[in-house]
């Protein structure tokens, strides 16, 4: 008769993660269920425009797929982060040090999203905001969803190498950079007829506080 041996399963520690891995992919089945068509669009943004060129009316901002994608972003951008300030030791990538990164990105994107608000009615330059700030939504929530897959196979593998963190990085500053590029030939009339406002838009909202969240990440 064979004998068998017995071993205790530890469970726990990764417990968190799956969860919210699973949350993800819940959130993209069932846009893919219920907005077929959008969906299908959506996922093609690497090689077609059609998507922003359908759906770029401003109230596509508060509709239930760019929330729920936003969602998406906002876990797979916080992993990421995550991986590297585990990598550089500022943090042990527990739970609850996740949390603080969730919460510090997700309050810097909604900040900014606020302020740009009030700075575009102050300048009436509402339209032009709300038009690009859903362009970078969707490019943002696209790279997240790409994103996704990638951070499952780092977290239950060996601690990624750091020459994996800086390509991911070099890939996600590169894909931001031709969605600007992308933006900017779209809304080019727009931008020459009020290039003043631009030019401090771009200064104050885009470069100015990133450098804050790096500044701040740098000196903790």
């Amino acid at each position: 008769m064979d004998n068998f041996t017995l071993h205790e399963r530890i469970t726990g520690a990764h417990d968190w993660a799956t969860i919210l891995f699973v949350l993800c992919f819940s959130l993209i089945a069932v846009n893919r269920a219920v907005f077929e068509v959008r969906f299908s669009e959506f996922i093609k943004l690497a090689w077609s425009d059609k998507y922003i060129k359908i759906y770029k009316d401003s109230s596509n901002l508060q509709s239930w797929f760019t929330i729920s994608l936003f969602t998406i972003q906002v876990i797979s951008y916080a992993f990421l982060l995550r991986f590297i300030l585990v990598y550089f030791k500022f943090s042990d990538g527990g739970f609850l040090s996740y949390i603080q990164l969730l919460t510090v990105i997700a309050t810097f994107i909604l900040a900014k999203f606020l302020i740009e608000k009030i700075i575009a009615t102050a300048f009436n330059i509402e339209d032009f905001n709300e038009q690009f700030n859903l362009h970078k939504v969707t490019y943002r929530a696209y790279i997240g969803m790409l994103l996704l897959p990638v951070n499952v196979i780092l977290f239950y593998n060996l601690a990624p190498k750091a020459f994996v963190l800086y390509i991911l990085l070099g890939l996600i500053v590169a894909a931001s950079i031709l969605s600007y590029l992308i933006s900017l030939r779209i809304y080019q009339n727009l931008i020459l007829s009020k290039i003043f406002y631009f030019i401090l838009y771009l200064c104050a909202l885009e470069i100015a506080p990133y450098f804050f969240l790096y500044y701040w990440f740098a000196n903790r």
